[in-house]
């Protein structure tokens, strides 16, 4: 296992020049652009030495193309690739996808500062900024879906990153950026290149405004051809690359809409529609008699992970998926952001040492007057609450998505499409069916993994003296959360193994003792529970307590997304992203060691495991 450790921001300086700033590095002593124009000198060292122009200009409906970058440094370089592709893009479907690596990141307001330096890149800059993530290491995939653009912004050493990125599609252009060979030689070693081409294929192109002999030797190894083309200003030359195709006709793959069934409009199925409908694709999504019937359809749900120590964060699932539904559940009128404060019930002070390791105003630990809490506290700064409703009528409004409220019964898998059979004998077909329907799954796919049915039960009442602080909630083995402005919501009971839903006073009862277990003071003029509405239902969880996310056993056109437990809003939206780009042959927002956990072939105990889903 990598342990990627914590993310140092750049230690910058700033030299103006003609009146723009420009950032120097402290850590490797070289400028992030070029003082003569560094926006020219990205277009004709970038964009012209990997004849995007052109190339992004004839790209066809649905075909995905994927540019890696060995530096973000500003983000300059994307944010220039990006303003092309608005240019040459075709009306169509088509796909721009960036993959970038970062070791010190710039913090947000260096970045906005050294932006500011290209008054005609700001619209996109400032997306860009807007989605721009914590210094945590990992994946952060950025999606602008509006712009069919993407970009997975990696933090951390590159030597760490490159090893643990999963594809099945070849990278298409690559951008050797980061500061010179001379300043930072570890960089260009061999370890790092040697991954960059298993990552790549014939036809991919490289391109670096260097022709120091490490990199022009280091490609040459493994085949790619190399020209030395006139450099941009000063420089005589910069380095152009390209991996030879064998054939002067290669064998071009074709594009087309696929058609996706979804069975099961809980969250994980919601989700999973919103990934395929946003890339342009046909969704079908059926349930058997109404949206969010099942553990999905409370009336607030909590972002609220349990964060890990900095080291694991890059591959731990709950960071992951936080990091990701941040950006995710913006765009939905359904969320609202809040605070979440976090009880230490195991008085170890495990929770202040975690806390003390993540960004400022990430994750904070308090220290709270004994009356209000028996426990240390710490303060996540970046969550959320969602109304499950107005985010399903949100999800189904999309122009590509179709609900049918019918009982499918039957899924046959043939050659190259699955059929669907409902219990009227129904038929419908699809590219692809994606299973969500949670303990029921076992009973629609064959040889899927059984799971372990859990209830749970929340509880809701009015009250006229909420001791909630204003857009924050409690955390505490429980949680409690302002369901509107007159109602408090507590939740939840968690009890393995028991598939009844009726609403029990004994678990309104278990949900005020956990809370009076970390803030007794809190619930003294709480109306009798007798009064308190609830609602129970029954969540999946997996033997090993990870979702099921990808491909079912001896299927090729069958996939499951389920076992989410008790943090289906959490893990959804991220675990839906990873099927959708799984299934279309995408970069993975996740690292290899991740998306194995994952997949639903680990309890395949009858057969030897299947070959890595990742290139080798």
């Amino acid at each position: 296992m990598f342990v990627f450790g914590k993310i140092e921001h750049a230690e910058l300086d700033w030299q103006s020049v003609d009146g723009i700033d420009i950032p120097c590095s402290r850590q490797f002593g070289d400028v992030y652009f070029s003082k003569a124009n560094g926006l020219l000198e990205t277009r004709h060292v970038f964009l012209n030495g990997n004849d995007l122009s052109t190339r992004l200009a004839q790209l066809t409906d649905y075909q995905y193309f994927c540019v890696g970058e060995t530096g973000f440094g500003t983000g300059l370089n994307v944010l220039a690739l990006w303003q092309l592709w608005r240019e040459v893009r075709c009306d169509n479907h088509s796909h721009l996808h960036v993959v970038s690596v970062e070791k010190y990141p710039l913090s947000h307001q260096d970045l906005s500062r050294a932006l500011k330096a290209w008054p005609e890149l700001e619209p996109l800059a400032q997306q860009l900024i807007e989605q721009y993530p914590q210094a945590i290491a990992g994946c952060h995939r950025l999606s602008f879906s509006e712009e069919r653009f993407s970009i997975d912004l990696w933090f951390g050493d590159a030597a760490d990153i490159f090893p643990v990125i999963t594809t099945r599609t070849p990278v298409n252009a690559w951008f050797l950026d980061g500061f010179a060979p001379s300043c930072n030689p570890e960089l260009w070693q061999e370890n790092i290149l040697k991954h960059i081409i298993r990552l790549s294929d014939m036809g991919t192109t490289f391109a670096s405004f260097s022709v120091a002999g490490i990199i022009k030797r280091g490609l040459q190894a493994h085949g790619i051809h190399i020209s030395r083309p006139k450099g941009f200003g000063h420089k005589r030359e910069m380095l152009k690359g390209v991996w030879p195709q064998i054939s002067t006709e290669p064998n071009q793959p074709t594009h087309k809409q696929q058609h996706i069934a979804i069975i099961g409009a809980g969250i994980a199925g919601l989700t999973t529609a919103w990934a395929f409908a946003q890339r342009g694709y046909r969704v079908d999504l059926f349930e058997k008699t109404t949206p969010l019937c099942g553990g999905s359809g409370n009336p607030l749900a909590l972002i609220n992970p349990k964060v890990c120590p900095i080291e694991q964060a890059h591959e731990h699932l709950m960071v992951c998926s936080w990091q990701y539904a941040q950006n995710y559940y913006q765009q939905f009128n359904a969320f609202s952001p809040i605070a979440v404060q976090q009880s230490d019930l195991k008085h170890a002070g495990e929770l202040h040492h975690i806390a003390q390791n993540y960004p400022k105003n990430t994750f904070t630990a308090l220290s709270l007057p004994d009356h209000q809490c028996h426990h240390p506290t710490a303060t996540l700064m970046h969550a959320g609450t969602i109304t499950p409703h107005l985010l399903k009528d949100e999800i189904l409004a999309h122009a590509n998505i179709r609900l049918h409220i019918v009982d499918i019964r039957h899924i046959t898998e043939h050659a190259n499409d699955v059929v669907l059979t409902d219990t009227h004998e129904n038929i419908y077909q699809a590219d692809y069916v994606v299973s969500c329907v949670a303990t029921a799954s076992p009973e629609l796919v064959k040889n899927h993994p059984t799971l372990k049915p859990i209830r749970g039960q929340v509880s809701w009442f009015e009250t006229s003296s909420s001791p909630l602080k204003a857009h924050t909630a409690l955390s505490y083995g429980g949680y409690m959360a302002q369901l509107d402005q007159t109602q408090v919501i507590l939740g939840a009971s968690f009890q393995p193994q028991r598939t009844d839903t009726n609403v029990l006073l004994e678990d309104h009862e278990h949900n005020l003792t956990l809370l009076n277990q970390a803030y007794p003071k809190y619930s003294e003029h709480f109306p009798q529970t007798t009064t308190w509405q609830g609602r129970s239902a029954i969540r999946a969880q997996s033997p090993d307590y990870f979702p099921l996310v990808g491909i079912t056993s001896e299927s090729t056109r069958i996939y499951t997304h389920t076992g989410l437990g008790s943090k289906g809003f959490l893990f959804a939206p991220l675990c839906a992203e990873i099927l959708a780009a799984e299934i279309h042959g995408e970069l993975l927002p996740i690292p290899t060691q991740l998306y194995n956990k994952l997949a639903p072939q680990r309890f395949d105990k009858k057969k030897k495991a299947k070959k890595p889903y990742y290139q080798s």
